[in-house]
């Protein structure tokens, strides 16, 4: 206790002291530290003036160099304006010698053209008397004098126009009937193709002779129904494995030769088979037909014809005209047409048009009054071709007036296709439209269903309705049909006309 006592006082005094101490320590440490700042301080706001004073200096610098600068560009500025001053001045001075130059001149002028207008009127007054004394002289007037010599400058010039015109017309029509020659003669040369005869029989190969009794079928059924389905005559002879189909018409032979060869192939012949066959094979010769027709639109080059006209050029493959293929020829017509008016400075493109078109009217079922040139123009006219095409088409055979050169260039190109040695046969023509002739008077009759021409044209076969006529009403058409075609066509021999009077009745089984 008594430790304790002794030595909390002591400890009292040591804090007491303690803490004196570091009072003091603390206030010597703030005034150290105010004295710094101070310090300090003095020493930024020494800096911050020698800043300030650099800064004015140096201002004042760019002053004195921009004020030079200034005072330089202003001084050669000056003196620029000077010599342009200088040099204006120069140029009025130049400009009042000038003008005091044209004026002179004005004067001088001025003083000629007096001069001048004085010597003309003592020309003309000399002249009026010269014009005096020649009327005296001559006996007539100046106006009388004028029209003697016009008119012996016209006589003149007359007679040396007609010498001129004689010759170059006499020229003209020897270097025009040359040049002609030599056209034509390079067209053929370029022009060739093959002269395509068609006849009108066509040959069908049997595998072996028992075909042929198929072919006939029971009682005559199967050949029967190929002759009136596709009208066209089947003979069957003595040639060894072959059956001869004959027809006028190229189309019906056509048809008949493939649906004939399929059967053979398919083995199954009866009228069922046959009448299928038949409808399928005239559905592939209206497709070729129309293949036909484009193919040789394009290898012509021609755009933008009408699909009807295109089927109908395609028909033409199967027509032939004097034993020439029409189609043949019309795209012969059309290389001919295009290489004369090449030649001749035309309008080729519409020379090839006019040229394959021109024989349109045949590819036609029915020709109608006026011919095929006619029939052909209609068509096209039709089917929206130009005025000058439907011309072509329509004055090839002179049943119109032809309206341009390319016109006539399809006549030309038509005779030229057709005059080639062996083209054409008058024969094979003549005995066409004799059948053709006979197939149409038929047709003429009511109840007439179809008619075909068949034995060379020495029989005829017409299908009547059955409904329209009956079995009376047959014989009395047949007679009226011979009476007519005696009436009405030249022919040899004797031909036969049969009318067939069918019923027929079909039922289905479900």
């Amino acid at each position: 206790m008594n430790a304790l006592l002794y030595i909390l006082p002591t400890l009292a005094v040591g804090l007491l002291v303690g803490y004196l101490i570091r009072r003091y320590i603390a206030k010597f440490q703030l005034s150290s530290a105010e004295e710094r700042a101070k310090y300090l301080i003095d020493e930024a706001r020494k800096d911050a003036d020698s800043i300030k004073r650099e800064a004015i200096f140096d201002t004042k610098d760019e002053l004195l160099k921009e004020k030079s600068k200034f005072e330089t560009e202003t001084r050669e500025r000056k003196a620029e304006i000077t010599k342009l001053e200088q040099r204006n001045l120069q140029k009025e001075e130049n400009l009042d010698i000038k003008l005091s130059d044209q004026e002179k001149r004005e004067k001088t002028l001025l003083t000629k053209e007096k001069v001048l207008e004085q010597k003309f009127e003592d020309n003309k007054e000399a002249q009026k008397k010269f014009q005096k004394d020649l009327e005296n002289l001559s006996g007539m007037t100046a106006l009388e004098a004028k029209e003697m010599l016009i008119t012996d400058l016209k006589e003149d010039a007359k007679h040396s126009a007609n010498k001129l015109i004689n010759k170059i017309e006499t020229e003209a029509k020897q270097t025009a009937e040359r040049k002609a020659k030599e056209i034509i003669v390079s067209t053929i040369q370029r022009s060739v193709p093959e002269v395509v005869s068609e006849s009108t029989v066509s040959s069908v190969a049997l595998p072996n002779d028992e075909m042929k009794g198929r072919i006939i079928g029971r009682e005559g059924r199967n050949i029967r129904a190929i002759e009136v389905l596709t009208g066209v005559d089947v003979i069957i002879d003595d040639t060894p494995e072959a059956v001869v189909i004959s027809c006028f018409d190229p189309v019906r032979r056509e048809v008949a030769k493939i649906s004939l060869e399929r059967l053979i192939t398919d083995g199954r012949i009866h009228p069922a088979m046959i009448e299928e066959i038949v409808g399928k094979v005239k559905r592939e010769i209206n497709q070729i037909i129309i293949e036909e027709g484009e193919k040789v639109v394009f290898d012509l080059g021609v755009h933008g014809m009408h699909p009807d006209l295109v089927k109908h050029l395609g028909r033409l493959k199967y027509r032939t005209s004097y034993a020439q293929n029409v189609l043949y020829h019309s795209k012969t017509v059309a290389n001919v047409c295009g290489i004369l008016a090449g030649e001749i400075g035309g309008n080729v493109n519409l020379a090839i048009r006019g040229g394959l078109l021109h024989d349109i009217g045949k590819g036609s079922d029915v020709e109608g009054g006026g011919g095929h040139a006619l029939v052909g123009a209609e068509m096209a006219r039709l089917a929206g071709e130009t005025p000058e095409v439907v011309n072509m088409i329509a004055s090839h055979h002179g049943d119109k007036e032809p309206t341009s050169i390319e016109a006539i260039l399809v006549a030309a190109g038509d005779a030229i296709s057709a005059a080639r040695p062996g083209a054409r046969k008058e024969t094979m023509e003549s005995y066409i439209k004799r059948l053709e002739n006979l197939e149409a008077i038929s047709n003429s009759f009511p109840g007439v269903e179809k008619s075909f021409a068949i034995q060379a044209g020495r029989e005829l076969r017409v299908m009547v309705q059955n409904d329209i006529v009956n079995d009376d009403e047959a014989k009395i058409l047949a007679r009226e049909i011979s009476k007519k075609i005696e009436d009405e066509l030249k022919y040899p021999g004797v031909i036969k006309v049969s009318v067939i009077r069918e019923t027929r009745v079909v039922e289905y089984a479900s």
